[in-house]
């Protein structure tokens, strides 16, 4: 049966099937053609997306904008301090009120529980941009760039994330590669291995998906013979600044530097990030970690050699947020 996605939510890839994945990863190498092209179609005339920002962002709404806008939509964007979402109202009643109002709802925030209810009662798609738990428009760009840079099928790609494997691109990653059927390793010191629970859900659906999964304490198993190495920052978004040098301790033996690479034993490996990244002391955060821990003055995640070498395609995943977001829209309004 062929593709629907007319009026579907996007909350964490759980419901989305095999089929519908790559359905969007076919649509948005179709839409990013037709936009290199110059041939592409205002196939959202005429609709409004409401974004609403709970925790503030680059990519994430640049891309909802520009792919909206591309399409003939109208964007809102209602940031942390512009609304009485959680002040005087209640996502439920915000629901109620921006369904009537616009076509479908991106939400970027904390809590899954928030975005959950906010499909339930809005009455029109909602897009996930990112929860504490699930980050999937990241998800199907980090795909579409994997099988850009990779030229094998899409099951044989392997691909590892090292760093903080509890966060939202950890647990991500390894859900949209056990729908897929790829070969998805965690490395991250016990403390910060994803949840039992989470990893038990993604098992389930890799024994249909013939997907390999791995979670390991020991970076090096971790990456070997990966074609991707992914990370992300060591301490997200909301979280205490005294969390920085536990975390430190933890995992410092988890930086991307050039010897974890090395460790993969591929000379055609590939370095991700989603950004932000703190690679160098260019930024206040980098600047203040560099100066508190000295060992890291290279960079914090991924030492700035590797982020500044041919190895780094995190601009191509950046760019490709605007091309998949833009997919989604389509598929759901379009």
């Amino acid at each position: 049966m062929p593709v629907n996605l007319r009026n579907r939510s996007l909350l964490s890839l759980v419901h989305h099937s095999e089929r519908d994945l790559h359905y969007l990863l076919d649509l948005s190498r179709d839409l990013k053609r037709a936009k290199y092209a110059g041939t592409g179609s205002r196939r959202l005339e005429g609709r409004n997306i409401a974004l609403v920002f709970e925790k503030t962002s680059t990519r994430t709404r640049c891309a909802f904008e520009v792919a909206a806008h591309d399409e003939g939509a109208h964007v809102t964007y209602i940031d942390p301090v512009s609304s009485q979402i959680g002040h005087k109202e209640s996502m439920k009643d915000t629901a109620r009120v921006l369904g009537r109002m616009y076509d479908a709802i991106e939400y970027r925030g904390a809590s899954q529980e928030v975005v959950e209810e906010l499909a339930q009662f809005a009455g029109v798609p909602v897009f996930n941009g990112l929860t504490d738990e699930f980050h999937p428009t990241q998800m199907l760009a980090d795909v579409l760039t994997m099988t850009e840079h990779c030229a094998k099928p899409l099951q044989e790609i392997a691909y590892a994330f090292v760093g903080d494997g509890r966060n939202n691109v950890a647990g991500s990653l390894l859900l949209v590669g056990a729908k897929l059927g790829m070969d998805v390793r965690i490395g991250a010191p016990r403390e910060l291995w994803p949840s039992e629970q989470h990893v038990a859900l993604c098992r389930d659906v890799a024994a249909g998906s013939g997907a390999r999964l791995t979670v390991t304490d020991d970076p090096v198993v971790a990456v070997r013979g990966v074609d991707f190495v992914h990370t992300d920052v060591w301490v997200s978004m909301g979280e205490p600044v005294e969390t920085w040098a536990e975390r430190i301790a933890l995992l410092l033996p988890y930086q991307v530097n050039q010897e974890l690479l090395a460790a993969t034993e591929n000379p055609r490996v590939r370095f991700m990030h989603c950004l932000p990244a703190l690679h160098d002391t260019h930024t206040v955060v980098g600047a203040r970690i560099a100066e508190q821990y000295p060992e890291l003055a290279n960079g914090v995640e991924v030492t700035d050699d590797v982020f500044e070498s041919s190895a780094n395609i995190a601009f191509d995943q950046a760019e490709n947020r605007m091309h998949t977001i833009k997919a989604l829209l389509v598929a759901a309004l379009g």
